[in-house]
């Protein structure tokens, strides 16, 4: 290649003296029904491989160790560690351990250390949803309603209730759903560490709870339960900016607070009409617009009773990890008297510290740029802002509870004094599962860059950005999944789109290109098969990844009733409808496909989702639908190169070749000519790129996969054309909507970060096989160390 490259790879091992394997990082996979239990294994030697486990279960540490089971795997030969399922009682509090055997010695471990999981829950003992007031079904507005004005600001309600506890308590677990957005405390502190629980969905088909243990938390005699309710997506008001409006109903909540004592009693404490209600301190709640507080309402104003409402048909357990606050952006530098600049764009809120008279407004603005010494949202969504009131007691402290925003910089407006201000980095809380790191400068910062736009983006769902939109659109989910899941165990939100995109899937089988669809685009932002696909690909990816063949299951007549749809749309086999390879590098400003036809995309991952669901039909026993998918995936093969061979064979263009080859379309006896025109391409451009949002994964892919790892390290070495060094040259902290960096859009955007799955799986060779199951991106790629590879050293 004309360059040596070196790799170091570092393993972590775990030496524990003559004991050669120990267990760690054992997990329970939140499913309602069935939980998932999911351990490590890591030893001092190689060659170390699991030939069989024991799983023990009960429902406490005391008849754990004693040898009261709920459940005893006994001796189970099997290599496999992750999906081992267990079936308990709704709603119930139980702990468990494991060992294993090696398979070359027939050692065995010690048994690992206790962890804890709670099962979902399916009887809810009467609880009802309850509300301040109800939305009248006429000022209900569903995504897709038209004819409506839209909704005006609301009450935001709290709620409280008083109860005692009669006696020691074994356990007490409260589950909750607050609509959109919910924040519990007992006894006037704040209940665990979540932020903006529970997640999103389709409101008109569920909602999610959230369950906490209270054990520790609660105390004999009187107790007494709050609940702060926020809009999120449930009620997004016309007030300020608005991506969408939305009214599924005014806030609400549903509650079970179910106290087990030590003599073996129980209680349920419910939400009904006995709970009091009020309207509380945040005064306008808007997932788009920000978020006002009057300190001065603390103590809620009005107080009455609750009065039962209607709520969603279904409430499922929230499986997702939650938002939380992850880290804290100080102040870098002061821009004039009012602006400070936290040196990093990213998802989240800020904290405030303030001194002031009583009535007094601090109004603080956070946008990604600036103009001038002010700052900039024409971007990404204005006006956006959060609003806080004092109350007028010394140095006060807030923080916005059901609301963010994506910002670097922060204008504070008021007569109030600052005292200290602070940016809160918000995303999903799922556990980090690699790092990368090279000799290359250029590219450690092309892998931090990539990073803040992953976590700025990790939500409820995958977001496209964290102001303007906050939607999840689909594409980047099965594209930049590619790349993320090295870095992040992204099972189990994977898990949850793979469900939104069944809630949003129509009648006529189209699976529009954001899921949950809070509001319906038109065309071509609805219907475009390279978002749409992430249904057929995103379940497959989880069941290679991670070895989830149940989703897999529950997915396949999603898949096969889009693949019916998309047969339907098609036009002698071929489709041309949708973005094609969105904001391409063309000879005019980004958007819908340039440089690429339509159809080249659209039918090539048709062509592949056909091939895919084939495999998922033949590994689900349905042979004769396997079939007649590959039959028609011949047709479509036809016809593509009936339509485009010619145009790919004259020089095509980067990402049409790169996908007619990565999905097997181009004939094999001219699979090199195509190769050719991509490689002649780049020549010609002197290494400069052209791909877009849907193209580039796949040109990477296929130049890794020919023998052309130079030709990616070219492209992305430089900062002269648009690219990831012309991005950081132009000062960008994450990843930006365009490949130019143009402050007209978002600049922080999860697309276009495909770079990063070379890092990992060109340079470091940290992949899987195609066959393989279920194996961990970042472990030891021999099977032997039972390590996990923490990143690459050496490259020059």
């Amino acid at each position: 290649m004309g360059r040596l490259v070196f790799l170091t790879f570092l393993f972590v091992s775990v030496t524990a003296g003559a004991q050669e394997i120990k267990l760690q990082n054992l997990r329970c996979e939140f499913r309602a029904e069935k939980p998932w239990l999911r351990w490590e294994l890591f030893s001092s030697k190689r060659g170390v491989v699991q030939s069989a486990y024991r799983i023990e279960v009960a429902t406490d540490s005391v008849n754990l160790i004693n040898g009261s089971f709920v459940w005893d795997s006994k001796k189970v030969g099997s290599d496999v560690s992750i999906g081992v399922s267990f079936t308990g009682d709704g709603g119930k509090g139980y702990c468990w351990r494991v060992m294993v055997w090696d398979s070359a010695r027939r050692d065995s471990s010690k048994w690992s250390r206790i962890e804890y999981f709670t099962t979902g829950l399916k009887d809810w003992k009467g609880a009802k949803w309850i509300g301040y007031e109800e939305l009248a079904d006429s000022l209900v507005m569903l995504p897709g309603s038209k004819g409506k004005t839209g909704p005006t600001r609301d009450v935001l309600p709290i709620f409280r209730r008083e109860f005692e506890v009669r006696g020691p308590l074994r356990r007490a677990v409260a589950f909750v759903s607050g609509l959109g957005h919910f924040e519990m405390q007992l006894n006037g502190k704040k209940v665990g560490d979540h932020f903006l629980d529970p997640g999103w969905v389709a409101y008109d088909k569920k909602a999610l709870y959230v369950g906490f243990d209270l054990t520790k938390e609660l105390r004999e005699g009187k107790n007494a339960i709050g609940v702060m309710l926020g809009n999120g997506f449930y009620y997004v008001p016309r007030e300020r900016y608005h991506k969408l409006l939305t009214a599924y109903g005014y806030p609400k909540m549903i509650a079970l607070i179910r106290l087990e004592y030590a003599d073996g009693s129980t209680a349920d404490i419910v939400t009904d009409g006995s709970w009091k209600a009020a309207a509380g301190p945040v005064t306008y709640s808007g997932i788009y617009g920000g978020e006002d507080y009057d300190a001065r309402l603390e103590g809620g104003e009005g107080w009455r009773s609750a009065i039962v409402v209607k709520g969603p048909p279904v409430l499922a357990a929230q499986e997702a990890e939650p938002l939380k606050v992850m880290e804290e952006l100080g102040v870098r530098r002061r821009i004039g008297s009012n602006v400070y600049d936290l040196g990093q764009n990213a998802s989240g809120i800020v904290r405030i510290k303030v001194r002031g008279p009583r009535g007094s407004v601090v109004r603080i603005t956070p946008a990604e740029l600036l103009s001038g010494d002010s700052v900039n949202q024409k971007a990404t969504g204005k006006p956006y802002y959060w609003e806080y009131t004092l109350k007028g007691d010394g140095v006060e402290v807030w923080e916005p509870r059901f609301t963010y925003y994506g910002f670097r910089y922060l204008q504070v407006d008021g007569n109030a004094e600052v005292v200290e201000i602070t940016g809160l980095h918000t995303r999903n809380s799922m556990e980090t599962a690699g790092k990368f790191r090279c000799s290359n400068a250029l590219f450690n910062k092309t892998d931090t860059l990539i990073d803040w736009a992953i976590k700025s983006n990790m939500a409820s769902v995958f977001t496209d950005c964290p102001h303007r939109e906050k939607l999840g659109w689909l594409e980047e989910a099965h594209l930049m999944g590619s790349s993320m899941r090295y870095g992040y165990d992204i099972a189990a939100l994977y898990r949850k789109i793979v469900y939104d995109m069944m809630d949003a899937q129509t009648r006529e089988g189209l699976v529009p290109e954001i899921a949950p669809e809070f509001t319906v685009f038109g065309a071509p932002f609805r219907d475009s098969p390279e978002w749409g696909s992430s249904c057929v690909l995103v379940p497959w990816y989880l069941y290679q990844w991670y070895g989830d063949v149940e989703t897999l299951a529950a997915a396949y007549p999603m898949m096969a009733k889009y693949l019916a749809y998309l047969d339907g749309r098609a036009k002698d086999h071929l489709l041309s409808e949708g973005l094609g390879d969105w904001y391409d590098i063309g000879p005019e400003r980004p958007g819908v496909s340039q440089m690429t036809p339509k159809g080249v995309t659209a039918t090539a991952i048709y062509y592949y989702d056909l091939t895919i669901v084939s495999r998922v039909a033949r590994l689900l026993g349905k042979e004769a639908e396997a079939g007649e998918f590959e039959r028609q995936g011949g047709l479509v093969r036809d016809a593509f190169n009936g339509k485009f061979l010619p145009w790919l064979l004259g020089g095509g263009s980067q990402a049409g070749s790169a996908m007619a080859l990565y999905m097997g379309l181009a004939p094999e006896r001219w699979r090199d000519s195509v190769m050719a025109g991509i490689v002649g391409d780049l020549k010609k451009r002197n290494n400069a790129l052209t791909a877009g949002d849907i193209g580039f994964r796949y040109l990477v892919q296929v130049l890794e996969k020919e023998g052309r790892s130079d030709l990616i390290f070219d492209m992305n070495s430089r900062s002269d054309v648009p690219g990831y060094g012309y991005r950081l040259a132009k000062g960008a902290t994450a990843l930006t909507e365009s490949w130019q960096a143009y402050p007209s859009v978002s600049n922080n955007h999860l697309m276009l970060g495909h770079i990063l799955e070379w890092f990992y799986s060109g340079l470091a060779g940290l992949r899987a096989a195609d066959s393989a199951s279920g194996v961990p991106a970042c472990g030891d790629p021999t099977g032997a160390g039972g390590g996990r590879a923490v990143g690459a050293g050496g490259l020059s």
